[in-house]
């Protein structure tokens, strides 16, 4: 089983992926969730991060973490994902607890305590994982790879920039620039799996709780999308990064040079992906662009049937 520690701001599509990877088609081993401000702020996170857990009977530590980026103020989308974060779905106060201590601390002492080498899948922005290696850089000889849910060829919250890099783009830089192997998911391929009415169709002829949680968290996503952009549907951006991790021969990737801006008045958050190679710098990121779609939710459609002991109250 590989070890991943499960890095998010929850956030319908970081849900979607902590679900992925508790699945029962999942091999992964998550060894803690940690959180991040982000979509919303971290405490809002936290919460919804309980709740998911408690929904899927997912008995791992939850972390809290930053609750700002390294040097910028703070910005959220409430907009995309509801006051709450995570809007649509009601789910019950968590019963279950946050872990005590600090998700930077927590990531530190579990790649460094674990005999093999640990995973880290970041689905919003950098700044817990930017400060563990800022803190502790021996961690990196123990990490296999960043997985990572972020950046592209154009942006989403500024023409240049996707949401989870803009937050932080000192931290991104900081993981980009890091020797530790990156994978990363940007909008590229992101917005090539959009949930439409016909994959919540689908979705909703799964009869269990996870499957009617999934539907909700859809339907509201796909509306917040066409309101503010146009789409037909939500894009499920970070469950990229646990169905690559589950059966990476779905997206098609290439090693390149990737590299954050931080300086730009109007490029602040940029991923500058030099797909031409014409920098001469050395590929430090294995970029993904393109992915089977129709595969992508045939096994999405297989790991929510996975669920199937928990029916719905119909």
């Amino acid at each position: 089983m590989r070890n991943v520690i499960l890095d998010c701001d929850p956030g319908h599509d970081d849900a979607i992926s902590i679900i992925i990877a508790a699945s029962a088609a999942s091999d992964l081993n998550i060894l803690g969730i940690t959180t991040v401000a982000g979509n919303v702020e971290v405490e809002k996170n936290t919460i919804n991060t309980l709740k998911i857990c408690e929904l899927l009977e997912l008995d791992v530590p939850v972390v809290q973490g930053a609750r700002r980026p390294l040097v910028k103020a703070s910005e959220i989308a409430p907009e995309i994902h509801g006051e709450t974060g995570m809007d649509g779905p009601e789910l019950p106060d968590p019963q279950i607890e946050v872990t005590e201590g600090h998700a930077v601390d927590f990531i530190i002492e579990q790649v460094m305590n674990s005999s093999e080498q640990v995973t880290l899948v970041p689905t919003g922005p950098l700044t817990n994982i930017a400060m563990a290696l800022i803190k502790e850089p021996r961690i990196i000889e123990n990490i296999d790879e960043i997985v990572l849910m972020g950046g592209g060829t154009f942006g989403n919250w500024t023409p240049a920039a996707e949401f989870n890099i803009f937050v932080d783009a000192e931290a991104a830089k900081v993981v980009y620039d890091s020797s530790v192997p990156v994978t990363m998911f940007g909008l590229d391929v992101t917005h090539q799996v959009i949930a439409t009415e016909d994959i919540i169709e689908r979705v909703g002829k799964i009869d269990n709780k996870i499957a009617v949680f999934v539907k909700e968290l859809l339907i509201f996503f796909g509306e917040t999308y066409k309101n503010h952009f146009g789409f037909n549907g939500g894009p499920i951006h970070d469950a990229c990064t646990t169905m690559y991790l589950l059966k990476p021969e779905l997206f098609k990737t290439e090693y390149l040079n990737v590299t954050v801006e931080t300086k730009g008045e109007y490029s602040y958050g940029m991923t500058v992906i030099d797909t031409l190679s014409v920098t001469g710098r050395e590929p430090n990121t294995n970029v993904a662009f393109g992915v089977d779609t129709e595969a992508f939710w045939r096994l999405f459609e297989e790991i929510l049937k996975s669920f199937d002991g928990g029916q719905t109250d119909e």
